[in-house]
């Protein structure tokens, strides 16, 4: 049982509020306003805490002022439940946050959560598109399809295959496509502004294919899409509006049917095939950690995973003796 329901299932009797939501709905609008984070991550947050109070309430613990021993009952119950270790490790991510807040704001008086210790989850290689399904993936909105014949495109399959050359030339998150400005593109130097989590600034270069497909997209489709509407964002819905994070991910999802892809992937996971070729092609750690937009290098380093076919070939050029 991997689902946020469980051990902290249930709701309040009578649809009262919960004992502490007051408090969660602050945090909430904090992590919003002042540590810039996306509407995907503020709900995340908030579901954690939401099922911890429904918990609290239950066993007759105040949700505010927990004891260690508490907390730690709570993360058991979670286990006891079946949920995976990564779901544990997030929900007490969710309230070492939360804690740390709240004891700077006067609303807890200690924070127990902060001597907690995460469970150990096995660290898992990110998933990734190989090139050939990449190549299949891009074709299925683009100019020509994967056996190279020309297509006529509408200006919604324009956009599309904007968006995902997009995603992958620049190893963009669905939220920076999605909050993309036309005034962040700059087509002669080929290099992108990307406002990242907590509205860090990088500059990303732009991919010839990427920058072709952008630019069709921009002069023909685009107009189009809008109509008599304007729009500061690049990339804008069938309607004119901006494109949304859950379109463009259902877009994708309908990408990877038509190509014939494991529907259970992410976009993430262009992401994560960006950041790969780049290290397989001899890009340093620290240039890949810029790219993206990682503020440590350890979340970089997950993807030092090289075939050992590649470590031989390396082994090979680098080494005296070899």
């Amino acid at each position: 049982m991997t689902g946020r329901k469980g051990a902290g299932g249930g709701n309040a009797a009578d649809g009262a509020p919960l004992p502490g939501e007051e408090a969660v709905a602050r945090f909430g609008d904090h992590l919003a306003s002042e540590m810039g984070a996306s509407a995907h991550t503020v709900r995340a947050y908030r579901e954690d805490m939401e099922a911890y109070l429904r918990w609290a309430q239950r066993a007759g613990v105040d949700p505010l002022a927990p004891t260690y021993r508490q907390l730690r009952r709570y993360l058991a119950e979670l286990d006891q439940a079946r949920y995976a270790r990564t779901t544990i490790k997030r929900h007490l991510s969710s309230l070492r946050t939360f804690f740390r807040w709240a004891c700077v704001t006067g609303l807890a008086p200690a924070d127990p959560a902060s001597v907690l210790s995460a469970p150990k989850v096995d660290r898992r290689l990110p998933k990734v598109v190989s090139d050939g399904d990449v190549e299949r993936l891009l074709a299925v909105y683009g100019p020509t399809d994967a056996d190279g014949a020309p297509r006529e495109q509408t200006a919604a399959q324009m956009r599309d295959a904007a968006l995902l050359e997009f995603l992958f030339s620049c190893g963009a998150r669905v939220s920076e496509a999605s909050g993309l400005l036309l005034s962040w593109v700059n087509f002669p130097e080929r290099e992108v502004k990307v406002f990242g989590k907590r509205a860090k600034e990088r500059i990303v270069p732009l991919s010839r294919r990427g920058a072709e497909a952008m630019t069709r997209y921009l002069e023909k489709a685009r107009p189009e899409l809008l109509g008599d509407r304007q729009s500061d964002y690049f990339f804008v819905s069938n309607r004119g509006n901006q494109m949304k994070p859950d379109g463009i991910r259902k877009m994708f999802k309908r990408a990877l049917a038509a190509a014939g892809l494991d529907e259970s992937l992410s976009p993430h996971a262009l992401r994560h095939s960006f950041a790969t070729d780049l290290l397989e092609g001899g890009a340093d750690l620290r240039s890949v950690q810029d790219m993206l937009g990682h503020a440590s290098l350890t979340t970089t380093q997950i993807y030092t995973h090289v075939t050992p076919e590649r470590l031989k070939e390396i082994h090979g050029l680098a080494h005296p003796r070899a």
